[in-house]
């Protein structure tokens, strides 16, 4: 009889872990210590959960007088396994190209957190030009080197403006450099709105009427000594992804389960939309390189407001042995009217 109650508080004790690590924003819990870090890489907690299957079914094999009680783990591991493949699949492995020649009107943002300038220049400037791209969003990148990317785009014919940021320029991690195409005009960085805690967010402002307010972000990584940096990071970045004529690129080191509560009236972050939620791609993982996109987590994000819309997005599997630990992601976006 002990036996049989033992064996019921032990398979409700799993059952529960399993649907919080599941859906953790049913009990608010996505940013909690441990299950944030857990729920971040969806794709590898299956693979754990069926190994874990497996040890559990051989152990239903050896251990006869458990057959029923490991069998019933099994099951609900299964169940899991179900359920978070299921969520990955409605969030999307879909990867897209905009066509070579863009419409008039559309930008094509690239989001690269380069781990303090790891591929260097030539790569950055190179992946810039090859992407047709007209804002390029640089967490972890210092002035300097975003100077000699925009040489080089320039050199291209791809002129930039750069503007950037850092907490006093100490870590090359805690800068944020971003570049924008001289064909929207010139910008000036809002030095008055705050920053995030650790690594620096560039809020760009345009001079030109029409063109985009454009946010290069980097919210510090949710380490437990981190938590209460990372939810106000969280907090100040949606706050400031108001809607409208707005593109926010960067790392947010958080996944589309870590930004739920944060969006305003249905809207994935703040009053914006995700672009990999859109565009069916949100599931194909941005970090780390170490780990197939099918495994890791999308951290990096384009978010952009109702004045545009999605037209193409993908995450880039070719630069994994660059030097940094993150995919760069790109994005297309038109008008929305």
């Amino acid at each position: 009889m002990i036996r049989r109650i033992v064996a019921a508080v032990f398979l409700v004790a799993i059952a529960a872990v399993l649907v919080v690590v599941a859906w953790p924003q049913a009990f608010g819990l996505q940013t909690w210590p441990i299950i944030a870090q857990v729920v971040a890489l969806r794709g590898l907690d299956v693979i754990v959960a069926l190994g874990l299957v497996v040890i559990a079914v051989l152990a239903a094999i050896v251990w006869r007088g458990a057959r029923r009680f490991f069998g019933l783990v099994g099951v609900l591991l299964l169940v899991f396994v179900v359920a978070s493949a299921g969520i990955l699949t409605s969030r999307g492995f879909s990867s897209s190209t905009a066509p070579t020649t863009k419409a008039a009107g559309d930008l094509t943002v690239l989001s690269w957190n380069t781990k303090g300038d790891a591929p260097g220049p030539e790569a950055v400037a190179k992946l810039a030009i090859a992407q047709h791209a007209d804002i390029v969003a640089l967490p972890e990148t210092t002035q300097q080197a975003g100077i000699e990317i925009e040489a080089l785009m320039r050199a291209a014919g791809r002129p930039m403006w750069v503007l950037s940021a850092a907490h006093g320029y100490i870590y090359r991690s805690h800068a944020t450099t971003l570049l924008v195409s001289s064909k929207l005009g010139s910008y000036a960085v809002n030095s008055f709105a705050g920053d995030t805690s650790v690594s620096s967010t560039v809020i760009a402002e345009p001079n030109k009427q029409g063109s985009p307010v454009i946010i290069a972000v980097h919210a510090v990584s949710p380490k437990p000594q981190e938590m209460r940096n990372w939810r106000s990071d969280l907090n100040y970045l949606a706050a400031h992804c108001t809607g409208g004529n707005l593109i926010m690129a960067g790392d947010f080191n958080a996944t589309l389960d870590h930004l739920r509560g944060y969006g305003k009236n249905g809207h994935d972050f703040g009053s914006c939309t995700d672009s990999g939620a859109a565009a069916g791609g949100a599931a194909i993982g941005s970090w780390p390189t170490s780990l197939p996109q099918v495994l890791g987590a999308q951290i990096d994000h384009v978010m952009y407001g109702s004045t545009w819309k999605v037209v193409a997005m993908k995450v880039v599997g070719t630069e994994d042995g660059a030097g940094s630990d993150h995919r760069p992601v790109v994005t297309t976006l038109a008008r929305s009217s």
